[in-house]
């Protein structure tokens, strides 16, 4: 009876610390795939759609300091530069997904940098086609020549849209600086103020050790690097593509709300990410 009971007990000894490794592993296993406008904008990388990608921990976005010149000033939330809007009131507001700072005289700055030359926007929207209102986003450059107005229309219910930079508008040139705007008019009929947000965009190149660790990383490390290296509209464009490929990825639901929980935009976190505007 002894000389069988040793090697029973070291059956159940292993196959415990198995199953153990294994439920220590699961919560941090994901899925991304890379879309073909993603591999166009972002270096071409593809990864097999079983390819598995870990991250040890989220990923801190560091916020740049403000570039040159004076401060770029902005509006991260819908509202009005004179009296209200007419807008209804929604919760959330008209949202640019960008982060921004306040001083101490409570003067807000929204912007943000990137490292292609057609970049795209992220917006909540908390208004739908079905209202007979006029939506618009404009790209100027420092001396508030128009660059471009592609045409957008309002989602079919309220979320995130993507307001990409079309293949016919010039390039943005290396640090300069853009302004951009995105307005909901809800009355034509009337002079009353639209809603808008407002904010900067700046060109910048990356080093060449960190370009070349881009171009042979994974793509979940990919949005990690450029977070990380403080190039906003690049990491939410990956991580919101990844997200859009892959819904029901716990790993990149927690990164998306951990990436805009670091901007104070937690309460967009949970809103649907809606299909690219054409």
């Amino acid at each position: 009876m002894k000389s069988n009971s040793q090697p029973i007990k070291l059956f159940v000894v292993v196959a415990f610390s198995c199953t153990s490794l294994l439920v220590s592993l699961t919560p941090v296993l994901a899925k991304p795939t890379l879309s073909s406008s993603l591999s166009d904008a972002y270096g071409g990388l593809r990864l097999r759609s079983d390819a598995k990608t870990t991250l040890a921990q989220a990923t801190t976005f560091n916020l740049p300091p403000l570039p040159p010149g004076p401060p770029p000033g902005g509006r991260v939330r819908g509202g009005a530069k004179r009296g209200e809007p007419i807008c209804p009131l929604t919760k959330p507001k008209l949202t640019a997904l960008v982060p921004f700072t306040e001083s101490d005289d409570s003067v807000i700055n929204v912007w943000g940098q990137t490292t292609v030359e057609r970049p795209s926007w992220f917006f909540y929207v908390p208004y739908t086609k079905d209202s007979p209102y006029e939506v618009e986003f404009v790209l100027q450059d420092q001396d508030s020549n128009e660059i471009s107005r592609p045409p957008i229309a309002l989602p079919d219910k309220p979320g995130v849209i993507r307001v990409s930079l079309p293949s016919t508008a010039p390039a943005l040139a290396l640090n300069k600086q853009y302004r951009w705007f995105f307005t909901i008019n809800c009355n034509k009929q009337t002079i009353s103020p639209p809603t808008f947000v407002e904010g900067v965009i700046v060109r910048v190149e990356l080093n060449p050790t960190v370009v070349k660790k881009l171009q042979t990383t994974e793509l979940l490390k990919r949005y990690a690097i450029y977070a990380e290296n403080g190039i906003w509209y690049d990491a939410l464009t990956i991580l919101a593509q990844m997200r859009q490929k892959n819904p029901k990825d716990a790993t990149l639901q927690a990164e998306w709300r951990h990436l805009l929980g670091q901007i104070h935009l937690e309460d967009i976190a949970a809103e649907p990410i809606l299909l690219e505007q054409p």
